[in-house]
């Protein structure tokens, strides 16, 4: 019993002298789960509606939380029919996501309109200016963007230079198969833009297709030599339900190969699978997300999936992970790991 006694004393001793001491919280994940929504307001002026998984209406910042994102990416044109993705539209949205404690990523497509793999369409305002005027454009608009976000409280962690830009941007000036210098000095001047209003905010190059390392080797090799400025590589990754592992095991090798020769993190700033198929979609963004998870030293940096909230054929996409009754399919649920 005197044992006893010895050891309870000293326990006590020990909770009374911790008593008022502050227990040290886990360190928040950094790791980044998210979505690309910015078709959202748009479809709300539409009469859109979103639901959590029980049925409850709900805003869509909400329902992306309560499956464990915590990033959101909005797409900014620069003068956009209707203004949806304009400068007034992306700041309604940044508020929002700002409100609902979540980080912010900011895409500047410098398009009037969608700019992919295939087309890199200049501005109406910015067809006929010289190379130089058009680095200012560039320049001026990214500043003009960050910096009205600013005004109102709000700095994007990361600024995406430029979407899927495979073969360079802003058409035929910038196109990085003719000349890669000019698609490196559009970057750089949109680089310094973003620095000089958010020098917090990591700049992001972004070109599609993470399974093709060549691609990837051809292009940042090609901006390394001509000493580009960039803070991360972005990819988007679109695999069908047949041959999304393979492709999840390209997209860690080109991961892992950017890292080993630029040194500069990674992310995968865009994916998406059949709306018709969540369980499948769920394992691929499952076992993508545990491949980046595992990238040593942080270096692989988070997932965010194009438009979940899309359902319905919303402008013809099929992509998304909300069913037709404005539900989360199991797709989203992969974000929770």
């Amino acid at each position: 019993m005197k044992k006893w006694s010895l050891v309870l004393a000293v326990l006590a001793g020990h909770v009374a002298g911790c008593k008022g001491q502050a227990i040290p919280s886990a360190a928040p994940d950094r790791f980044v789960k998210g979505a690309d929504v910015s078709w959202i307001t748009q479809q709300e002026k539409e009469g859109v509606r979103f639901y959590q998984s029980d049925g409850k209406p709900d805003d869509i910042f909400s329902i992306l939380k309560n499956k464990g994102m915590n990033a959101i990416r909005l797409r900014v044109w620069v003068n956009p029919q209707g203004g949806w993705n304009g400068i007034d539209d992306v700041l309604v949205k940044a508020k929002r996501v700002k409100a609902a404690g979540m980080r912010l990523m900011i895409d500047f497509h410098y398009s009037d309109n969608w700019a992919d793999p295939g087309k890199q369409t200049k501005p109406a305002a910015w067809q006929n200016l010289s190379f130089d005027d058009l680095k200012k454009a560039v320049s001026s608009h990214t500043t003009a963007v960050l910096t009205r976000l600013k005004e109102n409280d709000i700095t994007p962690e990361w600024v995406q230079v430029g979407n899927e830009t495979n073969d360079g941007m802003l058409w035929p000036d910038g196109r990085a198969s003719t000349n890669m210098a000019n698609f490196a000095a559009l970057i750089n001047a949109g680089y310094d833009a973003v620095k000089a209003v958010s020098p917090t905010a990591q700049v992001i190059v972004h070109i599609s297709n993470g399974y093709d390392q060549k691609l990837f080797q051809w292009m940042f090799g090609g901006l390394a030599a001509q000493q580009t400025r960039f803070d991360m590589i972005g990819m988007s990754l679109y695999p069908s339900a047949a041959d999304w592992a393979t492709k999840n095991s390209q997209c860690l090798s080109t991961v892992q190969d950017m890292i080993a020769r630029y040194h500069k993190p990674v992310m995968v700033v865009e994916v998406g699978m059949s709306a018709s198929d969540p369980a499948t979609a769920n394992a691929f963004i499952t076992d993508l997300i545990g491949k980046m998870r595992n990238v040593p030293d942080s270096m692989g940096q988070g997932v965010l999936y194009w438009e979940p909230q899309s359902y319905g054929q919303w402008q013809g996409y099929d992509l998304g992970a909300f069913d037709n009754t404005g539900k989360p399919t199991a797709a989203m649920d992969a974000f929770r790991h």
